[in-house]
């Protein structure tokens, strides 16, 4: 898609093959690590300490972004002609995230997006 030569501006939304919500994200981990894994919810007011030690120099825009997704503002709209959903789902990503696997080739489709408005980074 990077690489089409398209002279016109376009919207193109990139997820899985289904939406997840952080809890369906924690229950991959938990299966993938055997042990149990939950989703919490970050409160806002961390958010801008808990980047910066992550090495983030500027969080705002991210923080901007994740407010957008929040507070419904930023969504998907679900247009099938803007929409690709790739075919790799969550637990193969995070097996291969956990295992540092070589042998999957995550690159074969779009990557998936996760977002839940009631939860932050």
């Amino acid at each position: 898609m990077l690489q089409e030569e398209n002279p016109e501006r376009a919207i193109v939304e990139l997820e899985g093959p289904r939406r997840l919500s952080p809890n369906d994200l924690a229950a991959a981990f938990a299966r993938t690590l055997s042990r149990p894994v939950r989703a919490e919810a970050v409160p806002r007011n961390t958010w801008e300490a808990l980047f910066r030690s992550q090495g983030m120099k500027n969080p705002t825009p991210r923080m901007r972004m994740l407010d957008g997704f929040n507070d419904g503002w930023i969504d998907f709209t679900g247009a099938a002609v803007n929409t690709i959903k790739g075919r790799i789902d969550a637990e193969e990503v995070v097996g291969a995230l956990v295992n540092g696997s070589e042998e999957k080739n995550l690159n074969r489709v779009p990557p998936a997006l996760f977002h839940d408005r009631s939860v932050g980074p």
